[in-house]
C-alpha cells in the first residue's frame, strides 16, 4: 500500500511546485504588463514634448531667422506629434491595455520611421543617426521590459532603411564620407547591442528582485499565520492580559485577588463508567460535557482554570475585577446542572455533577518555564474544593460567606453543620435556584 502511494504523493508535491510557479510566472507578467503601460505613457509625453519643443523652434526660425527654416522638417515633427498623440490614446484604451507591445512598436517606429518616409519619396535616403541612436538607448532605460520587442523594433528600422528603400530604387548613403557602409553598420550593431543587452539583464535582475520579494511576503505572511495560531492556542491556556504581560515580561507572573469566587465541579459516576466501556468513548463524553461547560463560562465571562480527569475548575473576579463574580458563579452552577440533565436526556446517561463554590481571596499566576497554567492557591481555593468533595451528587454547596452574598436574589437549603477536612465542622448551604430570572 506505501508503495502505492509514494508516487501519488510525488506527483502531488510537484503538481504543487508546479502551480506554484506558475502562479509566480503569471504574477510577475501582470505586473510587468502594468510597468511597460506606465513607463510607455512617460515615454509617450516626455517624446511629445520634445518634438513639440522643436516644432516650436522652427516656428522661431520662421519668424525671425527666416533661412534656416525648414518645412519639410516641421512636416515630418507635426507628422510624428499627431502618431504620438495616437498612441498615447490607444494607451489609455482596452487595446492599449490588452496589448502594450503594439503601443512600443508603433512608438519606436513613428519616431524612427516617419522622418524617413520624405527621403525615401525624394530617391535619396540616409540614416539618421542621432535620432536612431536615441531611441536605440532611451528606450532601453525608460522601457527596460522584453530584450526581444526591442531586437524587433530595431530589426524593422532597418528593414525599412535597407529593404524597402532597396525595393523601390532609393539611393542609400551614409552621413558622413569617412563614414563607410561597414563602419556604419558596426557603429549601430554594438548600439543595439549594448541597448538590448542591458534591458537583458535588467529584467533578469527584476524578475530575481520580483520573486525574490513575493516570497518574502509569503514568508511574512505564514509567520504571521504561525504568529495568530500560536497566540490563539495561547490564549486557549492563558487569560489575554496574562499573554499580554508574558510577551512584555516573561517571567514568573503572580497576583493578589482580595475577592474572588471558585467553583469546582465533579462528574458523579464518571470513573465507575470508565470500566465498562472504551477509552476512546468515555473521553468523548468528556468532552461534549467540557466543551458544554466551556460555553457557559464564555456566556457567563468566566475564567476557566483546568480539568484534572473528571472535575472542572472555573473562576470569577480575576484576572479582571467584577462586581458580580459571586452571582455569576452561581449562575454558572444553575446551568451547569441543566446542561447536564440535557446531556443524559439526549445520551441516555445517568450522569449528575457535584459541586461545591467559595468566596475570598486567592493568588493567581503563572509558574514554571514548561506546560505552564494559569493557576489559583490559597485557602478559597481549598475550600471551593472541599465543598464539592464534601457535597451530594446533583448539589451545589457553598459556604456560609457565599450563601450571605446571594441569600436575597437566589433559592437555598440549609444543610447544617459538615465536617471539612482541616477546617473542622462548617455551616453549608445547598443551592437551588434564582428567586428572580437574572
Amino acid at each position: 500500500m506505501e508503495n502505492t502511494q509514494l508516487p501519488s504523493l510525488v506527483r502531488r508535491v510537484f503538481q504543487y511546485r508546479d502551480l506554484e510557479t506558475e502562479s509566480t510566472e503569471a504574477e510577475y507578467e501582470a505586473w510587468r504588463s502594468r510597468f511597460m503601460r506606465k513607463r510607455l505613457r512617460l515615454g509617450l509625453w516626455i517624446a511629445l514634448v520634445a518634438f513639440f519643443s522643436s516644432t516650436l523652434l522652427q516656428l522661431g526660425n520662421l519668424l525671425f531667422q527666416t533661412h534656416e527654416f525648414r518645412p519639410d522638417w516641421v512636416r515630418s515633427q507635426v507628422a510624428i506629434e499627431i502618431s504620438l498623440l495616437v498612441f498615447l490614446l490607444l494607451q489609455r484604451s482596452s487595446f492599449g491595455r490588452r496589448y502594450p507591445s503594439a503601443i512600443f512598436l508603433g512608438f519606436y517606429w513613428s519616431v524612427t520611421i516617419i522622418p524617413q518616409i520624405p527621403y525615401t519619396l525624394t530617391g535619396s535616403a540616409e540614416p539618421d543617426i542621432l535620432v536612431w541612436t536615441l531611441m536605440f538607448f532611451g528606450q532601453a532605460t525608460l522601457i527596460p521590459v522584453r530584450w526581444s520587442l526591442h531586437l524587433i523594433s530595431q530589426l524593422g528600422v532597418f528593414a525599412y532603411y535597407l529593404g524597402l528603400n532597396t525595393a523601390v530604387g532609393v539611393q542609400l548613403s551614409t552621413p558622413a564620407d569617412w563614414m563607410s557602409p561597414a563602419v556604419l553598420a558596426l557603429y549601430f550593431f554594438w548600439v543595439c547591442f549594448v541597448g538590448d543587452l542591458s534591458v537583458y539583464l535588467y529584467e533578469s535582475l527584476q524578475k530575481a528582485e520580483f520573486k525574490a520579494r513575493r516570497n518574502l511576503e509569503e514568508a511574512y505572511h505564514k509567520l504571521e499565520a504561525e504568529q495568530k495560531l500560536s497566540e490563539s492556542l495561547l490564549l486557549n491556556i492563558l487569560p489575554q492580559s496574562i499573554v499580554e504581560r508574558l510577551k512584555s515580561e516573561p517571567k514568573t507572573l503572580a497576583d493578589s485577588f482580595t475577592d474572588v469566587t471558585v467553583l469546582f465541579a465533579d462528574i458523579v459516576g464518571f470513573t465507575e463508567l470508565s470500566s465498562r466501556i472504551s477509552p476512546p468513548e468515555l473521553v468523548e463524553l468528556l468532552n461534549q460535557i467540557f466543551s458544554e461547560f466551556d460555553r457557559l463560562a464564555d456566556l457567563h465571562d468566566l475564567e476557566k482554570i483546568k480539568t484534572i480527569g473528571d472535575a472542572y475548575m472555573v473562576v470569577a473576579g480575576l484576572p479582571e475585577d467584577r462586581e458580580d463574580h459571586v452571582q455569576a458563579i452561581a449562575n454558572m452552577a444553575l446551568d451547569m446542572q441543566q446542561a447536564i440533565a440535557s446531556f443524559n436526556a439526549n445520551t441516555q446517561q445517568n450522569f449528575s455533577i457535584r459541586t461545591g463554590i467559595a468566596t475570598g481571596p486567592v493568588v493567581a499566576g503563572v509558574i514554571g518555564i514548561r506546560k505552564f497554567i494559569y493557576d489559583l492557591w490559597g485557602d478559597t481555593v481549598n475550600l471551593a474544593s472541599r465543598m464539592e468533595s464534601h457535597g451530594i451528587p446533583g448539589a451545589i454547596q457553598v459556604t456560609e460567606d457565599t450563601y450571605n452574598r446571594l441569600k436575597n436574589e437566589y433559592l437555598f437549603q440549609e444543610r447544617g453543620l459538615v465536617k471539612v477536612k482541616g477546617k473542622g465542622e462548617m455551616k453549608t448551604y445547598l443551592l437551588t435556584g434564582r428567586k428572580v430570572e437574572n
